[in-house]
C-alpha cells in the first residue's frame, strides 16, 4: 500500500518558471502532499554550489529531499512520488498500461525536451539553441499528438496518469516558444481537462514568444 503522507515536508529544489520542476510541484499538489519550495537562483550560480551538486551532480533542477531519499530528474521523480503516495490510477501496472505511461515519459525526455521546451528556452532565457529547428520538433509531435488525442481523454488513455503531469506543461507553454495551439483542438481540450483537475496549479507566463506585445 503506497503511504498517504511524508512524514516531514518534501523539501523541492527548482525554479519559478523551469517546466521540469513545475511537474513536480504540480503532481506535488495534485496529491496533497506537504511540501516546501527552495527557490534556486541559477543566474546566480546556486545550482553549481557544492551543497546543491551534493544533491544533484548535474547541477539542474528539480531536486527533491523525502526524509532520507534524495532524487533529481523530473520523470523518475513522478514515478517515486506516484508509486509512494498514490494509488494505483496515476502509474499503471498493467503491461498496456505501464507501456502507454512509459511511452510519455519517453516523450517528455524527448521530443517535448526537444521541441517545445527547447524553444521556449531560447525566448524566454535566451539559451543557445537552435529556434527553428525546435518549433519544428514541437509541430511534428503536435501532428501526431493531435490525432492521438481525438480518440482518448488523456494521454495514456480514459483516465489521468503521470503521463499528463510529464508532458503538461510545456505543451501548454508552448506559445511562450513561438509555436501556436491554434491549429490543435484535440491538444486545447486536453490540456483544459488537466488543468479542471482538483487543486491544479499552472506555472506563470511569460511574456515571450507568441505572447509578446
Amino acid at each position: 500500500m503506497p503511504a498517504t503522507k511524508p512524514a516531514q515536508p518534501i523539501r523541492l529544489y527548482t525554479t519559478l518558471l523551469s517546466g521540469h520542476g513545475h511537474r513536480v510541484k504540480l503532481f506535488l499538489t495534485l496529491l496533497d502532499l506537504p511540501f516546501e519550495v527552495v527557490e534556486l537562483d541559477m543566474r546566480a550560480g546556486d545550482n553549481r554550489k557544492p551543497e546543491y551538486l551534493a544533491l544533484n551532480p548535474f547541477g539542474q533542477v528539480p531536486t527533491i529531499q523525502d526524509g532520507d531519499v534524495t532524487l533529481f530528474d523530473s520523470n523518475a521523480i513522478l514515478v517515486y512520488l506516484a508509486s509512494r503516495y498514490g494509488d494505483a490510477s496515476w502509474l499503471p501496472s498493467d503491461p498496456p498500461g505501464a507501456a502507454a505511461v512509459q511511452r510519455w515519459l519517453s516523450l517528455a525526455a524527448g521530443q517535448i525536451a526537444y521541441g517545445p521546451c527547447a524553444a521556449r528556452l531560447v525566448t524566454v532565457f535566451g539559451a543557445p539553441l537552435h529556434h527553428e529547428t525546435a518549433k519544428g520538433i514541437a509541430v511534428k509531435l503536435f501532428d501526431v499528438i493531435e490525432r492521438e488525442l481525438a480518440t482518448k481523454p488523456f494521454a495514456a488513455g480514459d483516465h489521468v496518469t503521470i503521463a499528463d503531469i510529464a508532458a503538461h506543461t510545456y505543451i501548454a507553454h508552448a506559445p511562450e516558444g513561438g509555436v501556436s495551439l491554434e491549429p490543435y483542438p484535440n491538444i486545447r481540450a486536453w490540456l483544459r481537462r488537466v488543468e479542471a483537475l482538483p487543486r491544479f496549479i499552472a506555472m506563470p507566463s511569460t511574456k515571450a514568444g507568441l505572447l509578446a506585445g
